[in-house]
């Protein structure tokens, strides 16, 4: 499973000019499920994610995880994680679980991010979306659970 992390100051998923998640300052969570992902996989992106350590601590140092920092999370499935761009101009996106496993994982993904996370907002499994955020740093990382 492969995750794109944005600290953020405020974030905001908009379905057919409809906002179905925002948060105020935290972590905007892109996500996608790869073919040999299990729910087990996604448990532990979820821990990683959950204890980063990339918010200012009171001398300016990242050292506070969103926990740590009471953030929001904005969980946003995005297949185009998976995009391989090595064979030309087109990406593939082969890497990617096939849909009806990676709406399972995501939904799985999510289910979890609520039970251990007080304020969890996503977008929507295969939808056309449209994500405004505030990047905050900017700090941007890239994770992959295996």
């Amino acid at each position: 499973m492969k995750a794109l992390i944005q600290r953020v100051s405020q974030a905001e998923v908009c379905i057919a000019g409809q906002v179905t998640g925002r948060i105020g300052a935290g972590l905007l969570v892109f996500i996608c499920a790869e073919p040999q992902d299990t729910p087990a996989t996604g448990e532990r992106l979820l821990a990683k994610i959950l204890k980063l350590r990339i918010f200012a601590d009171g001398q300016g140092k990242m050292n506070r995880s969103v926990q740590d920092a009471a953030g929001g999370l904005l969980i946003v499935s995005q297949f185009t994680l998976a995009a391989d761009a090595s064979g030309g101009n087109r990406p593939s996106f082969a890497g990617a679980a096939p849909p009806a496993l990676g709406r399972e994982l995501y939904d799985d993904f999510v289910a979890r991010a609520r039970a251990a996370h007080p304020e969890v907002a996503t977008g929507q499994f295969g939808a056309d979306m449209q994500v405004a955020l505030i990047n905050d740093g900017p700090v941007t990382i890239a994770l992959q659970m295996g």
